[in-house]
């Protein structure tokens, strides 16, 4: 699992039969900066993932990657291998906060 920033969505008008209906994003996942440790930085690496909770562009989500992805409820007959999971409401690094939903 790991924490991603949503940055698009893709549109597929053929597709499978078992994905019509289902939201898919372009997620860009983040990690905690080396140094200060004080902020998330993109890793530089994008992932198209299966949005189930309603998320958008410019939210930080939970992600989930592998065969772990199809064990929803909503994605177990799924042929995908990312699904957003969680929908970030904040960070906290050695009690600092590194990234707050709110702006605060």
């Amino acid at each position: 699992m790991f924490i991603a920033k949503v940055t698009g969505s893709v549109v597929a008008t053929q597709k499978v039969g078992s994905m019509t209906g289902h939201k898919l994003l372009v997620v860009e996942p983040y990690r905690l900066e080396d140094k200060k440790r004080a902020s998330m930085v993109s890793t530089g690496r994008t992932f198209i993932a299966v949005d189930t909770l309603g998320s958008g562009e410019g939210d930080y989500v939970l992600v989930c990657q592998g065969s772990s992805a199809r064990l929803t409820p909503e994605t177990k007959e799924l042929p995908i291998d990312a699904v957003v999971i969680g929908i970030v409401d904040s960070v906290h690094i050695e009690k600092r906060n590194v990234y707050d939903r709110n702006g605060s």
